[in-house]
């Protein structure tokens, strides 16, 4: 009985299949809420995307970076402002000018390798503002 006391948590289950019976009859991306002791509590909003701002008004901050990459150095881009898709097509755009691989997530686009001078020029002559 203590060690419930003590853990007095709040306890999720998000069911990782995309075919669970709660999404079959829940048609939404809400996970389900299984158990609760808080008897205030309320689920977290999703914050809606922001609107994709054109690349004059864009700020990206560009660096290099090799810590906790097994010593790999990639090209990190930062400070977009928009959609997921957006910034994924703007990734995908940049390795290709580059020829490099890498990968656009959680609000960071990464290519493998140093490419700092040919994405600050690829940047530059899109109209982006490139800092850093």
């Amino acid at each position: 009985m203590d060690y419930v006391v003590k853990m007095k948590c709040i306890i999720f289950a998000y069911n990782q299949l995309s075919q669970s019976t709660y999404m079959k009859k829940h048609k939404d991306d809400r996970p389900a809420l299984v158990y609760s002791t808080d008897p205030g509590f309320k689920p977290e909003e999703e914050q809606e995307e922001q609107e994709t701002l054109p690349a004059e008004k864009q700020i990206l901050r560009l660096s290099m970076e090799t810590k906790h990459r097994a010593g790999k150095t990639v090209t990190l881009i930062t400070g977009f402002i928009g959609k997921e898709e957006d910034m994924a097509e703007l990734g995908k755009k940049l390795k290709n000018h580059c020829g490099t691989g890498g990968s656009a997530k959680e609000g960071e686009i990464i290519l493998q390798g140093d490419h700092r001078e040919k994405v600050r020029g690829w940047l530059q002559k899109n109209k982006y503002k490139v800092k850093g």
